[in-house]
């Protein structure tokens, strides 16, 4: 089993979550973060008065995949989040050992469905 955790922009996170539901994604943990990476964050103006965003809105989106699956979900991940321009995000994937569903006390794989 792994722990994909993908920083996205927000306004892409509906297709993201459409993709991954279509090809059998049955959870995800969405979190609201803020982050700079390259980009450095931007310039803005408010009222004439121009100031520095360092930290900009991003998506975090967090899913547990069985093995076999992670290629597939990185791949739809990519392409649905996508816009070539910087600040398009990051991809991280973990070895997650175990995992749990508490209502039944499945474990592995089986907790993830």
């Amino acid at each position: 089993m792994k722990k994909i955790e993908a920083i996205i922009k927000p306004f892409k996170l509906d297709e993201v979550r459409e993709a991954l539901s279509e090809i059998g994604v049955s959870g995800i943990t969405m979190t609201e973060v803020k982050g700079f990476g390259r980009q450095k964050g931007h310039q803005e103006v408010y009222r004439g008065a121009e100031y520095q965003i360092d930290f900009l809105p991003k998506i975090k989106l967090e899913l547990a995949v069985t093995d076999e699956m992670v290629d597939r979900v990185l791949e739809i991940i990519t392409q649905t989040a996508k816009t070539g321009k910087i600040g398009d995000g990051k991809i991280f994937v973990f070895d997650l050992e175990r995992a749990m569903r508490i209502r039944t006390g499945e474990e592995g794989d089986e907790a993830l469905s």
